[in-house]
């Protein structure tokens, strides 16, 4: 997030975020979606080829599906949208896209915004088995690219659509930052679906129950019992770094390094 602008306007490219991350001791890089320029033979080709030669691969991208619309024919765009993300994740092999139910639109109930997010999220796995790519359902708050926060970003609702991919290939991304935003413990929701949790999200607040991004360890996450719980339970995956404090390469490298620290003495 530190970098979300200066790659989205062009002002630093996917191949220099590589390098920036490879520098920093990174295993892997997490992006948006929305940063990928265009979908030519020639610039993905381009794209592949750089970060092959930096030597670190795209782990995980995200994508914003948007099947809580109360407009039936959006929400089929929405899918149409979605597949050629899956598409074009296959492509770059990326091993994991990220992805959420909708937005929490005035005029959507919960059954039916539960239901339209699960069955989408489910059509959506299928196509996503055909490429080989693992599709992550995350608890999120709000992207910037939408008007509304996530209609899910209440953990009884995040719950429920849980419950409802039961039985699909979907696994979970799981934030830390956002459960806390609520008020709540991480390690609360955490338990309750750590049989599905495939990635984490590494993020910060600065105090519980308000959304106020900040520095990763400085803020009001525990992340040593978190990452004792992890370790406990033998977690042993992804743990992507969600820097938010808008401090640019230094914040990533802090926020790095304390996550490195934090795991290894957990």
């Amino acid at each position: 997030m530190s970098l979300f602008s200066a790659i989205i306007n062009r002002q630093m490219s996917l191949i220099e975020w590589a390098e920036q991350g490879k520098l920093f001791g990174l295993d892997g890089v997490d992006i948006s979606l929305l940063f990928i320029e265009n979908h030519s033979p020639a610039y993905l080709g381009k794209l592949s080829r750089g970060l092959k030669e930096v030597g670190i691969p795209l782990i995980m991208a995200a994508t914003y599906p948007d099947f809580t619309h109360p407009d039936p024919v959006q929400r089929e765009r929405e899918m149409e949208y979605l597949r050629r993300d899956i598409a074009l994740s296959s492509q770059l092999a990326v091993r994991y896209l990220r992805v959420l139910a909708g937005q929490a639109y005035p005029g959507t109930r919960r059954a039916e915004g539960v239901k339209w997010a699960v069955e989408n999220l489910s059509e959506a796995d299928r196509v996503a088995r055909k490429y080989g790519v693992r599709l992550l359902y995350e608890n999120h708050s709000k992207p910037g690219a939408w008007d509304y926060y996530d209609f899910s970003y209440p953990a009884d609702i995040f719950l429920e659509i849980c419950e409802g991919i039961r039985g699909t290939g979907i696994r979970l991304n799981f934030d830390t930052a956002n459960i806390a935003a609520l008020g709540l413990d991480p390690l609360s929701i955490l338990g309750k679906v750590y049989d599905r949790v495939e990635t984490i999200h590494v993020s910060d607040i600065a105090e519980m129950g308000k959304l106020q991004p900040v520095l990763v360890g400085t803020g009001a996450v525990c992340f040593p019992q978190i990452f004792q719980y992890l370790k406990s339970r033998g977690f042993d995956n992804w743990l992507c770094i969600e820097e938010a404090s808008f401090t640019g390469s230094e914040g990533i490298r802090r926020a790095a390094a304390y996550t490195r620290k934090t795991w290894d003495a957990a």
